[in-house]
C-alpha cells in the first residue's frame, strides 16, 4: 500500500478513527464479510491519486471492529480484461471456506456495468476472477445498472442490482442462482418514481448500491443511493416493508437514511451474532463543484474520502431504521475530558471543556438549548448544534465551521424527538457523525483551521435558558497496521 505522505501525514483534517488508507482516493464500502474469524471491509480506491479515477478494491481486516489492518489491494482491472476501466462497487459471501466477491466491470466502451466475480480461498487477501460476465447484459429497459448485492436465502443465493429505468424510475432488479455461478434474472423487486424527501432532496431517477436487510419480525428495508442522471450521487434512503410472494411491499413514504449532506453509499454485513451492521461512504465538501469533481483543494491534500464509522441498524416504529454506532466503539473512549450539568443562556454562555479532535459526546439538550464546538481561540470559528426552541429539530450549522472559504456550509436538520434532545456525537478532525436517541442520524463535513484543542461551550437560543448535560471523552484510537505491498 501507498505509504503516508508528508502533507497528508501533518493534514488536520485528516482522520483518526475512520477507515481510509494513508492517501489517495476513497469511496464506497464494498464487500463487507465476517470470513475466516476476522471483519473485511473492502472499498473502492484508486491508488494512483486523490481523484475518481482507476477504482481498485482497497482492503481492511479487523478481529473485533477496533484493531484494523490495511492490507494490499485485492481486486484491481485487468488490462484489455472487462474491468479495464475499474473494479467497481458490489459485495462478498462467505460460503464453504472460500470468499466471493462480486463487482461491476468498468469498461470505456460500455454504458452499463456487467456483473462479475472473484474468489478468494486465502482468507481474503487475494483473488482469482472469474474470467467471464456472470451478467453480461442488462435487463432491457434499463438505462443505468450496476453494484450487485448477494445474500443467502435458504437453499438458494439472491442477488439485487441497482439500476435507472427508461420510464424514469429508480428500482432494484433481482436475479437469483443455485451455485454463485449462474443467475437467472426474476424482475423488479423495487422500483419507484422520483419521491421528494423532508428535506428537499428525493429519491432520484437512478438507484446506486441496493442493498436489502430482513428482521427477524418479518419486516425489511431496501436501502439506496439516490442518482441523478445530470448531478450524480445525492444522498441515501430507505423503503421499509415485507416481501411477500417474491415481490417486496415497501411503504409509500421513502426515508432519509441520513440527515446530512455527506453519507453515501451504505453497505450491509451480517456480524456473527446476528447484527446488522452498515458502513458508508463520507465523501469531502471542500471546493469540488460536485461529488466525484476534481478538487484542487482535495489534489493539494493528497486524499479524498473516508469510510463511516460501523453502525448498528434495527427495526423501529413505524418502519423507522435505529442507528447506533456498533457497541465496540465504546471501547475507543480514552480519557474522560468534561462532565457538566446546568443551564446557559444566549448572554451567558457556559465553557465546559476542551477535547482533543477526535472525540466523543453524550450530550441531552433541552429546547432552544445549543452546543457550540469552538474551534479556534478568538471564536470566529465554530460549529452549531441546536435544539430549536419552537420546531423541536435538532439543527446542525456549518456555515462558520470553517474560516477557510473554499469550505461548504448549510444547515441541517433531523426531525423533532420531545422536550429533550440526547446525542451522541463522534469527531474525527473533519467530520462528525451525530445519533439522536431514537435512531435517527446526521452526518456532516467539516474543516476546521484553527489551531489547538477544540473547546465545548452551551448556550441557548430563542429562549431565556435551557438546561443541558454533557460528556466528553477524547478518542484513543488503537495503532494502524500496515501490510507490506
Amino acid at each position: 500500500m501507498t505509504e503516508p505522505r508528508a502533507s497528508v501525514t501533518l493534514d488536520t483534517h485528516f482522520p483518526a478513527i475512520h477507515l481510509r488508507p494513508p492517501a489517495n482516493w476513497v469511496n464506497d464500502p464494498n464487500g463487507l464479510a465476517f470470513h475466516d474469524g476476522h471483519y473485511h471491509v473492502y472499498f473502492q480506491y484508486n491508488p494512483h491519486g486523490a481523484r475518481h479515477a482507476d477504482m481498485h478494491w482497497g482492503h481492511f481486516r479487523s478481529p473485533d471492529l477496533i484493531h484494523w489492518e490495511l492490507l494490499p489491494v485485492a481486486l484491481a482491472p485487468t488490462p484489455g480484461g472487462d474491468d479495464e476501466d475499474g473494479v467497481w462497487s458490489g459485495n462478498a459471501v462467505s460460503y464453504d471456506g472460500r470468499l466471493t466477491a462480486f463487482y461491476s466491470a468498468r469498461r470505456p466502451d460500455r454504458r452499463h456495468q456487467p456483473v462479475t466475480s472473484a474468489v478468494s480461498y486465502d482468507g481474503g487477501t487475494t483473488f482469482t476472477k472469474r474470467g467471464r460476465l456472470l451478467i453480461p447484459e442488462a435487463p432491457d429497459g434499463t438505462t443505468m445498472f450496476r453494484d450487485p448485492y448477494v445474500w443467502r436465502d435458504g437453499d438458494r443465493w439472491r442477488m439485487l442490482v441497482g439500476a435507472a429505468l427508461a420510464d424514469g424510475r429508480g428500482a432494484a432488479v433481482e436475479y437469483t442462482s443455485d451455485d454463485l455461478d449462474h443467475w437467472s434474472y426474476k424482475g423488479l423487486f423495487l422500483a419507484r418514481t422520483p419521491h421528494p424527501l423532508p428535506d428537499g432532496r428525493n429519491t432520484e431517477e437512478g438507484w446506486e448500491c441496493a442493498q436489502y436487510a430482513t428482521f427477524p419480525d418479518g419486516t425489511g428495508a431496501v436501502l439506496a443511493s439516490a442518482w441523478d442522471p445530470k448531478d450524480g450521487a445525492s444522498c441515501a434512503i430507505y423503503w421499509p416493508g415485507r416481501e411477500e410472494g417474491g415481490e417486496f411491499r415497501a411503504d409509500e413514504r421513502p426515508r432519509l437514511l441520513d440527515h446530512g449532506p455527506d453519507f453515501y453509499a451504505p453497505a450491509l454485513v451480517r456480524a456473527p451474532d446476528g447484527r446488522w451492521l452498515m458502513w458508508a461512504w463520507i465523501w469531502e465538501a471542500r471546493d469540488e463543484e460536485r461529488v466525484g469533481a476534481p478538487s484542487t483543494w482535495t489534489d493539494a491534500a493528497g486524499w479524498a474520502g473516508m469510510l463511516s464509522l460501523p453502525r448498528e441498524i434495527e427495526p423501529g416504529p413505524d418502519g423507522e431504521l435505529i442507528q447506533r454506532p456498533a457497541r465496540e466503539l465504546l471501547a475507543l473512549r480514552g480519557e474522560s475530558r468534561l462532565a457538566a450539568a446546568g443551564k446557559a443562556s444566549a448572554e451567558r454562555p457556559v465553557d465546559v471543556g476542551e477535547v482533543a479532535r477526535a472525540a466523543d459526546l453524550a450530550v441531552t439538550l433541552e429546547r432552544g438549548g445549543r452546543l457550540r464546538l469552538l474551534t479556534s481561540p478568538d471564536e470566529t470559528e465554530y460549529l452549531d448544534v441546536v435544539h430549536h426552541s419552537v420546531t423541536g429539530e435538532l439543527v446542525v450549522d456549518r456555515d462558520n465551521a470553517s474560516l477557510d472559504s473554499r469550505a461548504k456550509g448549510g444547515i441541517w436538520s433531523l426531525p423533532p424527538e420531545g422536550p429533550n434532545a440526547t446525542l451522541w456525537i463522534l469527531l474525527d478532525h473533519s467530520v462528525a457523525e451525530i445519533f439522536t436517541a431514537s435512531g435517527r442520524t446526521l452526518t456532516v463535513r467539516f474543516y476546521p483551521v484553527g489551531d489547538g484543542p477544540w473547546r465545548v461551550q452551551m448556550g441557548a437560543t430563542g429562549v431565556a435558558s435551557a438546561a443541558y448535560t454533557v460528556e466528553g471523552w477524547d478518542l484513543a484510537p488503537p495503532e494502524k497496521r500496515y501490510a507490506s505491498s
